[in-house]
This record gives C-alpha cells, structure tokens and sequence, in this order.
C-alpha cells in the first residue's frame, strides 16, 4: 500500500472523542494507517498531496444498502406504492438477478457512493435465485476492484407466498441450505482482523419473509463463528400488524424472543419503536441504521433518532437500496437527515455535526469496527477531501463541523482515500473508466430489466 503524505490541509474535522478541528495539518498514511497527524511533518512518501485549500472530512460509512437494486430504481410502476406491495411488485425482477447483474450493480451503486464521501459499505444482499452463482464472492471482487472497504451479509428468506411471506418460491432457500452456506462464506471471506477489508454478517431478511427457526440458528452461527448480525425491523406498521397476528408479539419482542439482542445486532429503519422498546435497545447496546430518504419515500414514518441519540442507542447512517432511495450519495443522506429531524422534531434534532458523527463514528460502532469512523492517529487512512474555493462553498466554510449537513455538497467530492490509497481523484474513480462502466452497466440493466 506504501506511504502518502496529505501536505497542509486547510481544516481537518476529525470526528474524535475530542471533537478536535485541526488547521494547516498533514497526514502521514502508511500501509493504510494514519501514523502521524500534525504540522509541516516534513516526511518523505511515495505520494504527495496539496491539500492547502482543502477540507478533510472522515470516510462515510454506510449502515445499510441493497446494491443490486441500483438496476431498479426510479422504475414508475413502484413509484406510489408502500413497503409491502413495493416488494411483491420487485421481487418479480429480482428473481432474474445472476452474477453479472450483481457485478455491474455493485460497482455502479459503490461507485457512486465512493465520489461522494463513503469509504465504508455494509450491503444487505439476501435474493439469490436458483443457479445464480456465488453472488457474494462477485461482490467482493466488486469492491476490491474499487477499493472500497467492504462489508457484506449472508441474507436469506425462507418464507414464499404460499407459506405467508413476500417473495417468490424462486428466491427462498431451505433453512439447512442457508446456514451451510453461510458457513462456506464466513470461512472464505471474513477477516476479522484491524483494518479488515471485507467481513460478513449473517442477515435473514425480515420477520415476515423469514421463518423463526432460521433466525434463531442465524443467531446461533453467527455467535460461534463471532461475526454480526442484521435484518430489517420496526419499517412500517404493516409489519407490527403481521408479528401481532401471527406471533403475538410486537416486532422486537419477537426478535428478542429469539436471541436478536446485543451489541453484535442491529436492525435497519428502526422507526415504530415505542420508549421501553428504545431503552431495551440502549440498555442492550443493540443498534439502528438510520435510512431517512427511504423511509420518506416508502411513506413509512419517521425514525425516533432524537431519543435514540439521548438514549444512547448506537445509530449509523444509511441509504438503503437504490429502488427505495434512487441515489448512492451518503451526503444527500446527511442533508436529508438535518432537514427531515429539524421539520419533525424542532429543537430536539440532531445538529448538522451530530449527523456528520452518526455517519462516521457512529457507522462504526453499528458495525463493530474501532478502527475507522475517525481521523486519528492509528486508525485506517479512511478519508475524503473537499475544495473549498468551490463556487457552491462561498461563504459557509466558516463552519466546517456543520457545513456538509445544513448547506450540502451538490456534485463529488475531490479526494476519497480508502485504506492510504487514493479511489477517487479530482471527482472522478481511480481506478475504473467512468465511462466504459456506465455504458457496460447500460446495458446489463437493460437486459436484466426486460428492455
């Protein structure tokens, strides 16, 4: 990975315990750790970068996403339709997913995402249809050839139609055939070392598309091999109405039923919590991916996440799919957020710098990880950096804790750097060619799509 040198950055938020903001530092990263943090270091590197008029921001890390549907978003037969009916309608096209619909999809949405700030990306991918390929190990060599940090799960369904769930009989797997391949791919893939590149989380997909036998055994692997655990919960009140009627158990009640709680879990929207729910989640140090633009869009109400926050429930940033986002930018996200929380909750929201943390210091704790979501000496050269002579800048760099949040950044950033290494430089991807992607990903998407 050898050495880079960030030479005079203008201000550098690092998003620390300490809150510190630093000006006119440089940054040593030196096999993808930041090792030295000050001014004028005077240090020899293999890559030089002026960053005199630049700020320098934390990679993003998103909580939650489904990067196959990159390939069906902004469709106009889903544009009206809730949770429930938005999903019966998609399933029928992502049962035609195969390896080369993951691929392309994966390095369009984790392209997107990395030219706009995120360095970290947990993808929920549990629709794997009969004789498609091995669709997690595709997209790791996805983000490997992009250089994004990775985190993947192993999700399922087991639950078709005809026994009460969402999906079609196509993409649900027998229960045995879950947990044996879950094994294969924690053995293959996971590293669970300090600076890991790519991990895997075992993530059955919801309570109404999954049995409660898998996710008890889910559970159960997932403690003896020590990886994490993820599924939706708490989206829409069509769920809570499904756990009453069948289980006679609120959502969470349910899933604490079968070993859901702890440090090593956490769900994505998170929204129909009630307060003793919200104190069971804090006291258990159980996690929420907060997915604002999604949430809106779906109609499916508004996350607590000003009483999550006083709580001390831990709380990531996340964009969900790109069907129920139709976008990959973790920046819009923060904005989103700011303005969402400031309509509903008044002086209770979140500060636009409180966002920018759950995004990055909080993202990490979601994930379980101490060595990103900061800019710090000894944590990964995890980072992104952003030209503030732009026109769009002028006159709000005066505060740059809040600045991405309340004001926004329309566009890419200039630098993202994942693990020491430069993947997006002047706005554009390091290490593909924009433009072959985007007409190759054309027309995968097209053929996928039936168009």
């Amino acid at each position: 990975m050898g050495t880079l040198l960030l030479k005079g950055i203008q201000t550098l938020v690092t998003c620390g315990d300490g809150d510190a903001v630093l000006r006119d530092v440089d940054i040593l990263c030196e096999d993808g750790i930041i090792r030295r943090i000050g001014p004028d270091l005077g240090c020899q590197a293999e890559e030089v970068l002026d960053c005199r008029h630049l700020l320098c921001y934390p990679g993003l890390v998103n909580t939650h996403h489904h990067l196959y549907q990159c390939f069906s978003r902004n469709l106009p037969q889903v544009q009206n339709l809730e949770l429930f009916d938005w999903l019966k309608a998609l399933y029928e096209i992502w049962k035609n997913l195969d390896e080369e619909a993951v691929r392309l999809s994966s390095l369009t949405a984790m392209g997107e995402m990395m030219k706009h700030g995120c360095t970290t990306c947990f993808d929920h991918h549990y629709v794997f249809p009969r004789d498609a390929g091995d669709l997690i190990g595709v997209q790791l060599a996805a983000s490997e050839e992009l250089g994004m940090r990775m985190v993947s799960s192993r999700g399922s369904m087991d639950l078709s139609v005809k026994d009460g769930g969402l999906p079609p009989d196509s993409v649900v797997q027998p229960v045995d055939a879950i947990l044996a391949d879950s094994v294969r791919l924690i053995e293959t893939y996971h590293d669970p070392s300090y600076g890991s590149m790519r991990q895997i989380v075992l993530a059955p997909c919801s309570p109404f598309s999954v049995s409660g036998e898998l996710l008890r055994q889910s559970a159960l692997l997932a403690r003896q091999y020590k990886v994490r655990l993820h599924t939706h919960l708490c989206e829409t009140k069509d769920e809570e109405r499904y756990t009453l009627e069948r289980f006679g158990l609120r959502p969470l009640a349910y899933m604490e039923r079968l070993g859901w709680l702890g440090e090593d879990v956490w769900y994505a929207h998170g929204i129909h919590f009630n307060d003793q729910e919200l104190k069971l989640l804090a006291d258990t140090g159980t996690g929420v991916a907060h997915c604002p633009a999604s949430n809106m869009k779906l109609s499916s109400g508004v996350c607590r996440l000003p009483e999550m926050l006083e709580l001390g429930v831990p709380v990531g940033l996340a964009l969900d799919g790109s069907a129920s986002n139709d976008g990959n930018s973790l920046l819009e996200e923060l904005r989103t957020a700011c303005l969402l929380h400031r309509l509903h909750s008044s002086e209770r929201a979140p500060s636009g710098y409180d966002l920018l943390k759950i995004a990055t210091q909080g993202g990490a704790r979601v994930l379980g990880r101490t060595d990103i979501g900061s800019v710090e000496e000894g944590k990964c050269a995890d980072l992104f950096l952003v030209d503030s002579r732009r026109l769009e800048l002028v006159g709000s760099c005066f505060d740059p804790k809040n600045l991405l949040a309340t004001v926004g950044l329309r566009g890419p950033v200039d630098y993202t750097v994942v693990n020491g290494r430069i993947t997006v430089r002047r706005g554009r991807l390091a290490a593909l060619d924009e433009e072959a992607l985007a007409a190759e990903a054309d027309a995968c998407c097209r053929r996928y799509l039936g168009l």
